[in-house]
Parts: structure tokens; C-alpha cells; sequence
């Protein structure tokens, strides 16, 4: 992963010279003077950790090798991969460093690494694919703190076929947890944007949900067991697939971002791979219209495996292709552009293309064929190269998502869109604002935000007022504050009017028991005492 941006260096595409100046016409965007400090070149300051809570982390992970304390070891383990994150990387800021990093091999390991912290003081933040974008990774102020790599816990422990579960590690990545299933004949079916880096555990510990969440669930629908190492021991929950006996402390531990302990094993449901993967495009003439289809769908069926729904802005850009941003700067009247995925059997993917085209066509929508489809799969995973690229020209781009019932979708949609414009326009760096439905229940679905501006003179202040805004418009409007990013430090206040007094109050509670010296992840997700 690419220290200062995103994922493989060797995938990153500067932006065409075209449009780099449409940039610079539409929204006032200018390259920035300075190239980003090289990761060389930043200070470091030597690590805090004494010597005494060195060699009591290197004994617990069993070897001097597995407590890396260099400076560029700890560089890559500051902070997470949100724009706010990137520039700070870029400048060369590395206030939330950690003063060491600890690669455990197993469950007993964690354990060990928790009793040491406890004993020295150390908070401690777990770590797995790196790619949060709320400030999940940055603890409040709380002195030293060690960030726990689980890299090592990275194997297919068990696979039930009968059952159709298998359990993994938390370190495993998303691309080699696929490969290992499927060499049993499985898949997770889990594919969010974030896939070609993120972990097991980071899916779980954040309710990680999916491109294909309408075939096969979010994640959090999938898990059927967890484990969780805790400062006070061990928690162990799912003995079976459902339960009357009392609350489900699985969901719990899932979306607790690693505030009450470290997930170190996941049962998850799973399903046999799919013989037929197909993708189409619609086209509708506005999003409301659209948005009453993918409705239709969710709700009285047939639910299509994808099914998303990119509003006129975000159909005009086009994101998945880097050279089509501001290739028309006079709005068209073009539509929405709906992207409907089957998987499945060839009978069956069939049989629900031709009732799904049914539901579709009656509610105004045009086929485009396959080729829409086939293109927003091939570029998937590109959109946060993209963001590297707009930040070299320039330019700053951010998304924020959010969730409600179907009633209250569109007045959401027009609240969050006018917090962003006019808080940007009043900074001076008038905004692109893009939208998408991306994953639908029959009693709502999530809007997903993509924000493009010029960077203006601090892009951070910039972008936290409108985040400020849009978060206090989110909860106006009756939605969440987040559906799949997870809630981190940057959430965090909003989390707490949505979730109440007494609902904090009575996580603190957990939080007390499971972590008394409230060492875990401090300030991420509750407010540090």
C-alpha cells in the first residue's frame, strides 16, 4: 500500500493534460507548488516505548522481528486513507504516529500484547488492511500507543461445507480469503470498493458492506461467530445460526472498530462460487425515477445480486473512467445510469434478468445492454486512484455515506447535497457534488456522496466544515451517520446524539468492563473518558 495514497503505486494514472485544465476551468483548481514530502524525508522521532516495554511486546509475539519500531514501518501505520489523511501524510505530518508496531502470530499472542499494554500504559489501536477513512486509526490523546498489525493471523482455519461456513483470521485480506474459498468451491460474495486491501477483521469490526449487498448481504448479515481478546480475558459468541438465549453479543463486538477488544477469528456464512456473473446498464430519466425502480426491486422482488443507481451528476462525470471527468461542461440533460448484476446459475440469472427487465422497463427505465455493466466492473477499484490523481492536480476529492428509510430518501439527498455546495461555495471552492444508491433494503437504502472542489487555501479546514454540515443535515433529515464506513473519530460526535445519552452511556459500560484501563482505540467510536 502506497504510504502517502492509495493501494499499488505501480496502478496509479496521472490525469490527462485535458483535464487537468477542465479542472481548472470548472472549479478553479491549480496543481499544487510543492510535490509531497518523500517518506525519506519526514522526522521521526524516536520511538517513546522504554526499554522495559520493548522486550515484555517482544516477548509476548515471540521475537525482537515482530516489534518493529524504524521509522518507516511506523510512517505506514499513521492514520488511515481518508483525503483529510492524504494531504496530512503529503505535508509530512505524523502527529498520530504510533511508538511501535506488534505483529502477534495468533489469539494467545493478542492476549499477551493486551496484558503488556495494560501493565505499561500503552494504548493500543488494532490495524489490518490500513484503509479506514473516518479516523479509525488515530487515537484521541492518550500518549504512546502501539498499533497491532495482524498481518501474520492470516489463514483459512476451517471450512464446513455442510454447514456452508468457514472461519478465518482477522489479517487475512479479502483477495486471498476469495482464493482460498473458492479452492473449496466458496465465495463471501463480499466485494466493497475497499477489497483489494482490506481484512477480515476490518469487515467485521467496521459492518463492512459490499458492492453485491443485495445478493448476498452485508457483512455483518454474514458473520455467524466471532472471537474477541480482550484486556479481561476471552469472549466467544455464535454457537449456532440463531439464538433466543438473551441479547446476540455478536452484534456487539460487530462495528465495535476495536474499542472493546480484537476480533481473532470470524465464522462466516458462505456460498457456492457462481457459474454466471452478469452486469447491464439502465438508464432512467431522473433520479427520483430510478430510485422508485431499485425500490420496486427491493421490496416485491426479484432482487437483482447488484443493484446501484448513479444520479445525473455522477452519470455525466462518469467515475470509473478518469479521462471522462469534466469532458462536458455544459449540463445535459443525460439521466441516471442504473447498474443490475445477476450471479448465479445460467437458469436462474436468466429467469431473473427477464423478471427484473420487466419491473425496470415498467418503471421507465431504457436497457443499455451489457457493455454499461461489463465497464463499471473493470474499473471497480479505480476510483481511489482517481483521488490520488485529482489531489496532484489540485484538486480535492471526498465521499461521506449515509442511510434512511425510502420516505425519507430524497428529502436526505437534497439536505446533504445543499449542506456541501453551500458550505464549500461560502469557502470559495464551489463544488461537484455526485451521488449513488448503492445498496437497498426492502425499508431503505444508503446514498453514497463523491465531492470534488478545488483545494483551496487549507483543504482540511475546507472540507471538515462541510463534513460538519453535512453530518449535522444527515441527522436533520432522519438518517444515519454512516452505513459502511464505519464511525472512527470523525463520526464520533454525531454517533452519540444519533445513538443518545443512555445508549452511550451503556457502551461506556461494556467498555469498562472489557477495557477498564480504556486502552483500546481511545476516542474511536465513544468519546475518551
Amino acid at each position: 500500500m502506497l504510504w502517502s495514497g492509495w493501494g499499488d503505486p505501480a496502478k496509479a494514472q496521472p490525469l490527462p493534460e485535458p483535464v487537468i485544465g477542465l479542472l481548472r476551468d470548472l472549479l478553479g483548481a491549480e496543481p499544487r507548488d510543492t510535490e509531497p514530502v518523500p517518506l525519506g524525508d519526514i522526522p521521526v522521532p524516536p520511538s517513546p516505548l522504554d526499554s522495559a516495554a520493548h522486550q515484555a511486546l517482544v516477548t509476548a509475539v515471540g521475537g525482537a522481528e515482530h516489534v518493529r519500531t524504524d521509522a518507516e514501518t511506523r510512517i505506514r501505520h499513521t492514520r488511515g486513507k481518508s483525503t483529510p489523511d492524504l494531504l496530512r501524510m503529503r505535508d509530512g505530518d505524523v502527529a498520530d504516529l504510533p511508538a511501535a508496531v506488534v505483529l502477534p502470530a495468533g489469539h494467545d499472542e493478542v492476549l499477551a500484547v493486551l496484558r503488556t499494554c495494560t501493565e505499561h500504559g500503552l494504548a493500543l489501536v488494532p490495524f489490518g488492511g490500513g484503509t479506514s477513512v473516518v479516523g479509525g486509526l488515530a487515537p484521541g490523546p492518550r500518549g504512546a500507543f502501539v498499533a497491532l498489525d495482524l498481518r501474520r493471523m492470516d489463514r483459512l482455519l476451517a471450512v464446513d461445507p455442510v454447514s456452508r461456513t468457514a472461519t478465518l483470521q482477522p489479517g487475512l485480506r479479502a483477495p486471498r480469503a476469495e482464493a482460498l474459498l473458492a479452492d473449496h468451491g466458496f465465495t463471501l460474495g463480499h466485494f466493497p470498493q475497499s477489497y483489494e486491501w482490506a481484512t477480515i477483521g476490518g469487515y467485521a469490526a467496521t459492518r463492512s458492506s459490499g458492492q453485491a449487498s443485495a445478493g448476498y448481504g452485508r457483512f455483518d448479515e454474514m458473520v455467524l461467530g466471532l472471537t474477541l481478546a480482550t484486556p479481561e480475558g476471552t469472549l466467544e459468541t455464535g454457537r449456532a445460526p440463531r439464538s433466543a438465549a438473551g441479547p446476540d453479543l455478536r452484534q456487539l463486538i460487530l462495528g465495535s472498530e476495536g474499542a472493546f477488544g480484537v476480533i481473532t477469528s470470524v465464522t462466516v456464512r458462505i456460498r457456492p462460487v457462481p457459474r454466471i456473473r452478469r452486469y447491464e446498464g439502465w438508464r432512467f430519466a431522473s433520479f427520483e425515477e430510478g430510485a422508485a425502480a431499485l425500490r420496486r426491486l427491493a421490496q416485491d422482488g426479484p432482487r437483482p445480486t447488484v443493484l446501484r443507481l448513479s444520479d445525473e451528476t455522477e452519470t455525466l462525470i462518469g467515475l470509473a473512467r478518469p479521462e471522462a471527468i469534466g469532458s462536458s461542461p455544459a449540463p445535459r440533460n443525460d439521466g441516471c445510469t442504473a447498474v443490475v448484476g445477476f450471479e448465479g446459475t445460467e437458469e436462474d440469472t436468466a429467469h431473473q434478468r427477464e423478471r427484473a427487465a420487466a419491473v425496470l422497463s415498467g418503471h421507465g427505465g431504457t436497457s443499455l445492454g451489457e457493455e454499461p455493466g461489463r465497464h463499471w466492473v473493470q474499473g471497480r477499484y479505480s476510483a481511489p486512484y482517481l483521488r490520488d490523481a485529482l489531489l496532484d492536480a489540485g484538486a480535492f476529492a471526498e465521499t461521506l455515506e449515509t442511510a434512511a428509510f425510502w420516505s425519507r430518501l430524497p428529502a436526505l439527498y437534497a439536505a446533504v447535497r445543499e449542506a456541501l455546495t453551500g458550505t464549500l461555495a461560502d469557502a470559495g471552492t464551489p463544488p461537484l457534488v455526485m451521488c449513488h444508491i448503492s445498496h437497498v433494503y426492502e425499508n431503505g437504502a444508503s446514498l453514497y456522496f463523491t465531492v470534488v472542489s478545488a483545494q483551496g487555501d487549507d483543504p482540511v479546514a475546507h472540507w471538515t466544515r462541510a463534513k460538519h454540515a453535512a453530518g449535522d443535515a444527515i441527522l436533520a433529515a432522519g438518517g444515519t451517520i454512516t452505513h459502511h464506513h464505519g464511525v472512527g473519530t470523525d463520526h464520533r460526535d454525531w454517533y452519540v446524539r444519533e445513538a443518545g445519552a443512555l445508549g452511550i452511556e451503556a457502551l461506556r459500560a461494556v467498555k469498562r468492563r472489557l477495557d477498564p484501563a480504556g486502552l483500546l482505540n481511545p476516542g474511536v467510536l465513544l468519546p475518551a473518558d
